[in-house]
């Protein structure tokens, strides 16, 4: 059994099917993939694992409890953090600044802005954002305003407020969208390392297949909202479903 097990889950939207009978399994420490077509129901599985959304059937169990009916903010407590397709920081804070926010909220269990102040001037946790900074190569921008920094340095610095959560699972919805290819290959780079380095299960949602074949172990591949085939990259890539649900009948 994985640390995250999706049943029979299925999602409408009125008339629309975006979601059908859907079963994943992702084992625990692996980089597990869910690719497919525009549509393919990705981003509303993605959804359904975060408390975003409610399935209207099945179940998603995670370290074998349920998230069905938990919030987002106590899927995250119970040690799920998601990185968006677009970067979600403070803008208008340093790099320093948005680090200490999920260091308060995982310490007390909330985010209070007003309370950055306070926080900062403990020493210990202070260390902990440099530690994780240094980490991710980013303790030289500490200072910056965060809204000055390139895509690439936002994705960094949005994976390391989610690690600095200490996570079991990482959800990564298309972390490279919009890179430039530099920034794409610092961005793989930098997710082998947590992979290699860290005690943490990483599942991703991306379109660019140079990302996925080279972090995954496992790929799933959604099309018009039901599993088509799951399997391991090598066998993926001349998977003639694949090829069918990607490019159509002719290929």
């Amino acid at each position: 059994m994985g640390i995250l097990e999706v049943k029979d889950v299925g999602k409408r939207f009125g008339g629309l099917k975006a979601l059908s009978d859907v079963n994943l399994s992702v084992a625990e420490n692996t980089c597990h993939a869910i690719i497919g077509p525009n549509g393919a129901g990705k981003s509303t599985l993605l959804n359904c694992l975060v408390g975003k959304l409610i399935p209207d059937t099945g179940s998603v169990m995670f370290d074998g409890q349920s998230v069905l009916g938990r919030s987002p903010h106590e899927i995250n407590q119970m040690g799920i953090s998601r990185v968006f397709q677009t970067p979600e920081i403070f803008g208008d804070l340093t790099v320093m600044e948005n680090m200490m926010i999920p260091l308060f909220a995982r310490r007390d269990g909330s985010y209070r802005l007003h309370a950055i102040e306070s926080v900062a001037s403990e020493k210990d946790l202070t260390q902990q954002a440099e530690q994780m900074l240094d980490e991710v190569n980013m303790l030289d921008k500490r200072h910056m305003h965060s809204a000055s920094m390139s895509r690439g340095d936002k994705r960094r610095l949005e994976m390391a407020m989610c690690l600095i959560q200490r996570p079991k699972l990482l959800l990564l919805d298309e972390p490279t969208a919009g890179m430039a290819r530099a920034d794409t290959n610092n961005t793989i780079d930098l997710l082998k390392q947590i992979k290699e380095e860290r005690d943490i299960t990483i599942a991703i949602i991306e379109h660019d297949m140079h990302v996925v074949f080279s972090l995954a172990d496992r790929i799933t591949v959604l099309a018009q909202g039901t599993p088509l085939v799951e399997d391991t990259p090598e066998n993926i890539k001349g998977h003639p479903k694949v090829k069918e649900a990607y490019l159509g009948e002719a290929a």
